[in-house]
C-alpha cells in the first residue's frame, strides 16, 4: 500500500492536541443517512437539477427501424424551428477514438459512441441530437426531425436452440469442465434434465440518466449521474483523445444505478454539443429512451443437468446458459457462473454462450449472471430434492463443497449452512409438509420454498485522502459513488472508527473524479474497496498526528492507494452467501400468485450500518419478487422495438406486492479485510426468484420453469393440482 502526506509541520502554540481521543463503535450500529435530510427536503440536487448559466438542452433522436442505413436527415426545417441551436448526426459529429480497453478491462460499447456512421443496428439507435434553448423546444424539434432509412431485414428471435450460438468469455471464462459428465449421469440414481428461461429485464431506477457537459477554462467538466466518476472520466478522455487531467466528472447524488449508469450516449452527445456550441449542454433521457439506450439484462435460456446418488450427493452437474447480445458489442450474461461456486461434483461442466441479434447491447444488471443463474440452478436443486425424497435444505447441506468446485481454492468464509439453519428456525421450516398441493385456505393454495444465494466479494484498487482540519474535524475525499445504497453513511462510520472519533466529526466528500482513482459502485465491491482506502489513509494520519499539539490552518492530509495491498491478497473464493425463504398463495380460480412473506438470512461480512444494510437486502429480495412474478421486457418481432418500453407496460413489484419481507444476517467478518466487509448490494436478489418458484410448486404441484410466473401461465399449465 502507499501512503503520502502533505501539510506543514508547525502548529500554533495554543492549538489543542492533534491526536483525537479514541471513540469506537460506530461501525455496526444503526445510523440514519448523513444526507437524509437533504434528500427528503429537496436540498440534494441530482444531475438533471443542477443550474448552469447559459444552459442549452439536447434531445436524442432514436431510430425507428431495427436494421439498415440512414439515407437522409432533414435538418433544415428543424434548424428553423424556435430555439434550435444545432443538430448533430453522423455527418457533422466529431470522430471518436474507440480502440482502447477501459478501467474495467473491457472495450467501449459502440452504442455510447454516437453518430460515427450511417449504420442502424437496432431499434432505438441514436441517429441525431437536437439542441435548443429549452428542453421543450429540443424535444419538439427532435420529434419533428425526419430521418429516412434504407431498411434491412432484422432478427430479434431469441430462443434456446439457436444454431448460431457461440461460447463467449466475459469477466469469467466461457467454459469450465472436469470429469466424464455422461458417464456420471448414466451412473446416477436420480437425474434432473430441465430447461429454464428468464425474460429481458430492465434497471428502471428512479432517477433517469442525465448529464451536463461544459468547457471550463480549457477543461471538460461533466456533471452526471453515474456509478463511478473516475470510470466515466477515463472513458470520455479516451473517446475524445483528451489528456486525463483535462476531464473532470462529478456525481454527488445518484438516484439508483443497478449496473446501467456507466458511459452512455447521453454523456457523449452532451460533450459533442458543448464542444460545438461552447456553452453548457444538458442531455436527459426519458423513461422510454432508457429502454433502448442504457442496457438491460439479457433474456436467458438455461439447461441444467444434475445426477445424484441415492443419498442425494451430486455425481454430475452441468449448467449451460444462452444469452443475447447486439451486433455491435459482445456482452454475455454469465448465468452458468453461479454453479462454479455453489456445488461440486466429480463431473462438472458450465458453459456461457451468446447469440448476436439486432437488439440493443445488454449490460450488467444487479447480480449479473447470479440472479438468472440461481433461478435455474436452485429450482433444479429443488426438483432433485423431490426426486430423491430429501428435504431441499438437507440436500443442499449434503452437497456443501469444501473448496471452490472449479477454482480449487479455499473459501474465504462460507457460512451458508448457518444461514439455512437460522433461516429454517425463524421461518418455521420444520413444520412444513413436503408434499405439494395440500395446504389450502379457501380458494388459495399455500406453499413454501427455499433457495441458496451467493455473490462474489471483491475489491478494486482505490485512493483516498483524509485531512485533519484545524477545527478538530476530518475531511475524507474519495471518488466513491452513493447510488442510493447508503455508502456515504457507511464510509462516514468507517472513517470515524479508523480515526477514533465520533461520526459527527467526519465530513465525507465523494463523487468527484478529481479526488483520484477509486473503484466503481458495482459488483458489491464499492464499500469494501473505499473503506479499505479510507482505513489505510486514516491509520497513516493518526501516525502523523501522534505527538503533535495542533493542526495548522491548512490542515494535514494523508493519501492512500490500496493497489499494492490488494495485489498481495491470498487467492481465495470470497463470496457473500444467503438462504432465501418464501411463502406464496396461489388463487386456484384466477392463477394469481401472491407472496405472503419472505425471509432472507445472509453471511455477508461485517455489517457496517445495519439500518441501510437491511434496506439493501430487503430491496434485493423485492427485486426477486419482481423477477419471479412481474418483470418481462417484450419485443415486437415486426418492428424490433418494445411493446412495453415504459413503467406502465413494464411491471415491477410495488408496495401492495410486498407484505412481509425480512432480512437478517449471521456473523461473518472477512479476516482479510481491514474492516471485515464483504458486500451486500446484490446477494439479496440471488435465489429469491427460485425460492418463490419453488414455493409455487409446493402450493400447486406444478413446476414453472419460465419467468415471470404470470396468472395465464398458471392456468395454461392446467391450474393448481389439488
Amino acid at each position: 500500500m502507499t501512503v503520502t502526506t502533505t501539510g506543514t509541520q508547525t502548529a500554533p502554540a495554543h492549538a489543542a492536541p492533534a491526536v483525537p481521543a479514541t471513540v469506537t463503535g460506530a461501525v455496526g450500529t444503526a445510523h440514519t443517512r448523513v444526507e437524509g435530510r437533504d434528500k427528503v427536503t429537496g436540498a440534494a440536487r441530482y444531475a438533471g437539477e443542477i443550474p448552469f448559466a447559459d444552459l442549452a438542452h439536447g434531445w436524442l433522436v432514436l431510430s425507428t427501424v431495427a436494421r439498415g442505413r440512414i439515407r437522409s436527415i432533414g435538418t433544415a426545417p428543424v434548424l428553423a424551428m424556435p430555439g434550435v441551436l444545432t443538430v448533430l448526426h453522423h455527418r457533422n459529429a466529431p470522430r471518436l477514438h474507440l480502440d482502447y480497453i477501459g478501467l474495467l478491462g473491457v472495450p467501449p460499447d459502440p452504442t455510447a459512441a454516437v453518430f460515427q456512421n450511417d449504420r442502424v443496428p437496432h431499434a432505438g439507435w441514436p441517429v441525431a441530437l437536437v439542441v435548443a434553448e429549452t428542453s421543450e423546444q429540443a424535444r419538439e424539434a427532435a420529434e419533428a426531425l425526419v430521418v429516412t432509412y434504407e431498411q434491412e431485414p432484422h432478427d430479434i428471435g431469441f430462443r434456446g436452440d439457436r444454431p448460431d450460438a457461440f461460447t463467449l468469455d466475459g469477466h469469467m471464462p466461457a467454459v469450465t469442465e472436469k470429469g466424464d459428465l455422461e458417464a456420471e449421469l448414466a451412473a446416477s440414481a436420480h437425474v434432473v434434465d430441465v430447461e429454464y428461461t428468464t425474460p429481458e429485464e430492465h434497471h428502471a431506477m428512479m432517477e433517469p440518466h442525465a448529464a451536463t457537459a461544459r468547457w471550463d477554462d480549457g477543461r471538460l467538466d461533466v456533471v452526471d449521474s453515474n456509478q463511478g466518476t473516475t470510470w466515466v472520466a477515463d472513458e470520455l478522455s479516451r473517446m475524445f483523445s483528451l489528456d486525463a487531467s483535462a476531464v473532470r466528472v462529478r456525481s454527488e447524488h445518484v438516484g439508483g444505478g443497478f449496473g446501467s449508469k456507466g458511459v452512455r450516449a447521453h454523456q457523449v452527445s452532451a460533450v459533442m454539443a458543448a464542444t460545438a456550441l461552447r456553452r453548457p449542454v444538458r442531455v436527459v433521457l426519458n423513461r422510454r429512451q432508457m429502454f433502448s439506450l442504457t442496457g438491460y439484462r439479457s433474456p436467458t435460456a438455461q439447461r441444467v443437468r444434475l445426477g445424484a446418488d441415492a443419498d442425494g450427493r451430486l455425481r454430475a452437474l452441468e449448467h449451460r446458459s444462452l444469452s443475447q447480445t447486439s451486433t455491435v458489442w459482445d456482452f454475455v450474461e454469465p448465468s452458468a457462473g453461479v454453479a462454479r461456486v455453489m456445488y461440486d461434483a466429480p463431473a462438472h461442466r458450465t458453459v456461457n454462450e451468446a447469440v448476436r441479434l439486432d437488439v440493443p447491447s445488454p449490460t450488467w444488471m444487479r447480480a449479473p449472471g447470479e440472479a438468472p443463474g440461481a433461478f435455474a440452478l436452485e429450482a433444479a436443486l429443488d426438483e432433485l430434492a423431490e426426486r430423491c425424497g430429501i428435504d431441499p435444505i438437507e440436500l443442499r447441506l449434503r452437497n456443501e463443497p469444501e473448496r471452490g468446485p472449479v477454482s480449487g481454492m479455499p473459501f474465504g468464509g462460507r457460512h451458508l449452512a448457518a444461514c439455512f439453519r437460522e433461516g429454517a428456525r425463524r421461518f418455521g421450516w420444520a413444520d412444513r409438509d413436503p408434499r405439494p398441493g395440500l395446504r389450502r385456505e379457501g380458494n388459495l393454495l399455500i406453499g413454501t420454498g427455499t433457495a441458496a444465494a451467493s455473490f462474489p466479494a471483491g475489491a478494486g484498487p482505490s485512493t483516498a485522502a483524509v485531512t485533519a482540519e484545524a477545527d478538530g474535524t476530518f475531511t475524507v475525499r474519495i471518488a466513491a459513488a452513493d447510488i442510493g445504497t447508503g455508502a456515504r453513511t457507511a464510509l462516514t462510520l468507517v472513517a470515524a472508527d479508523a480515526l477514533g472519533v465520533a461520526p459527527a466529526r467526519i465530513r465525507m466528500r465523494i463523487g468527484d473524479s478529481d479526488f483520484g482513482p477509486a473503484m466503481i459502485a458495482g459488483g458489491s465491491t464499492g464499500t469494501r474497496s473505499w473503506a479499505w482506502a479510507i482505513t489505510v489513509a486514516a491509520d497513516g494520519l493518526r501516525e502523523r498526528l501522534a505527538g503533535r499539539t495542533g493542526v495548522p490552518a491548512e490542515g494535514i492530509t494523508v493519501r492512500s492507494d490500496t493497489t499494492e495491498a490488494l495485489g498481495a491478497l491470498a487467492q481465495k473464493e470470497r463470496h457473500s452467501f444467503g438462504a432465501q425463504f418464501a411463502e406464496v398463495a396461489v388463487d386456484a380460480a384466477t392463477g394469481e400468485v401472491r407472496v405472503r412473506r419472505m425471509l432472507g438470512v445472509f453471511a455477508a461480512g461485517r455489517i457496517v450500518n445495519p439500518l441501510t444494510a437491511r434496506g439493501q437486502l430487503v430491496g434485493g429480495m423485492v427485486w426477486g419478487i419482481s423477477m419471479a412474478l412481474h418483470e418481462e421486457g417484450i419485443r415486437d418481432r415486426a418492428s424490433g422495438g418494445h411493446y412495453n418500453g415504459d413503467l406502465a407496460g413494464y411491471h415491477i413489484a410495488t408496495n401492495a406486492d410486498v407484505p412481509v419481507v425480512e432480512a437478517d444476517w449471521v456473523d461473518d467478518p472477512d479476516p482479510d479485510d481491514p474492516v471485515g466487509i464483504k458486500g451486500i448490494g446484490e446477494v439479496g436478489i440471488v435465489g429469491a426468484a427460485a425460492a418463490i418458484a419453488n414455493a409455487v410448486w409446493h402450493a400447486t404441484g406444478v413446476r414453472h420453469r419460465n419467468l415471470p410466473i404470470r396468472p395465464d401461465r398458471i392456468l395454461a399449465a392446467g391450474g393448481p393440482r389439488v
